[in-house]
């Protein structure tokens, strides 16, 4: 196929992005063809964002917000990280984008957390571009382990895993065994 020939010199890129939950082969050559590989057009990953339409409009006049849609700008690639979005709140096997969806969802609905995930998609493939780096968030312990606790689950483990997760953001926990539950 042709697409594969012309895609043939970005094919490190493209494995990149597939390592993003929710994108595919397919869908990260469509993403490289919208944005490119030369990340220094872009000021930063809000700035991409921006150009690609999934952040709200300014359209405010003598101090009065008009409204607060996405513009409508992207009209190839948001599309595209939108579908990337839903295939990736319903992946089991990274749940990383399922867990962020379900708390934003909790606040704003589907359709803002859907868009909401396209963006941190986006902001994703920015940053993996730029370092060259396959997609591995820093915040994937605490986004997992800050769900909803296991009503089955005794009070000790909660407690073992409020510790794990102290512990793991850096403080130094002494002599657990005098912590109790009132």
């Amino acid at each position: 196929m042709k697409i594969d020939e012309f895609s043939e010199p970005f094919r490190h890129q493209i494995g990149l992005l597939s390592t993003i939950p929710g994108v595919t082969t397919v869908s990260a050559t469509r993403i490289i063809s919208e944005i490119g590989v030369d990340m220094a057009i872009f000021h930063s990953g809000k700035h991409l964002c921006s150009w690609a339409g999934l952040v709200p409009q300014n359209n405010e006049s003598a101090g009065k917000k008009k409204s607060v849609k996405i513009s409508r700008a992207g009209v190839y690639l948001k599309p595209l990280l939108v579908q990337c979005a839903n295939a990736a709140i319903k992946s089991n096997q990274n749940p990383y984008f399922k867990i962020k969806y379900q708390n934003i969802k909790k606040r704003l609905g589907h359709k803002k957390a859907i868009i909401a995930i396209a963006r941190m998609i986006l902001t994703c493939a920015y940053h993996m571009i730029l370092n060259n780096q396959i997609f591995e968030p820093s915040d994937f312990n605490i986004t997992s382990q800050t769900t909803k606790p296991n009503k089955t689950a005794s009070v000790d483990q909660q407690l073992q895993s409020a510790i794990a997760l102290l512990q793991a953001n850096g403080f130094s926990i002494t002599n657990t065994d005098s912590i109790s539950v009132q």
